[in-house]
């Protein structure tokens, strides 16, 4: 496991900001345009979300944003590994670090949505090992053929 160096970022970094990009161009490639649900770093500046960053000394190696929904539930956002560390533990370790900080804030529950194609087996396979289960659509998103939602009680 890499020793990670996770903090809060206030997404100005030039390396931040291209992870973000690759994050969103990946989506649009994979997913209908009404299912790109990411946020562009404009959005993930508002003061609804809070945007960490996890370092491996001065490089980057991922992302991931909690978004405040309620006083007792919370929605993961832009989780993201950087590609030369996908499959190393970074989006675990991020995981982790999300999950900690909804604990600390006094969620009762987080969720999240993501897509069901096969680009998306991964982070699907991380977070049920986590033990996130389907539940019904939140907030603005819908269940179809394309979209899920998972959610999980703290």
């Amino acid at each position: 496991m890499i020793a990670l160096r996770i903090v809060r970022d206030d997404l100005t970094g030039p390396e931040i900001l291209a992870l973000l990009q690759l994050h969103l161009d990946e989506m649009h490639r994979w997913s209908p345009p009404e299912s790109v649900h990411a946020m562009p770093a404009g959005r993930l500046r508002q003061p609804d979300v809070t945007f960490f960053s996890a370092w491996d000394g001065e490089t980057l190696a991922g992302c991931g944003a909690i978004k405040h929904l309620d006083a007792q539930h919370g929605e993961l956002k832009s989780m993201r590994a950087a590609p030369e560390y996908r499959g190393r533990g970074v989006g675990r370790a991020i995981l982790d670090h999300l999950l900690a900080e909804a604990r600390a804030r006094g969620y009762a529950r987080v969720s999240l949505e993501t897509g069901r194609p096969e680009p998306f087996h991964a982070a699907q396979a991380l977070y049920r090992a986590n033990g996130f289960v389907e539940c019904a659509p939140f907030g603005d998103y819908v269940s179809d053929d394309f979209s899920m939602c998972l959610t999980r009680v703290l």
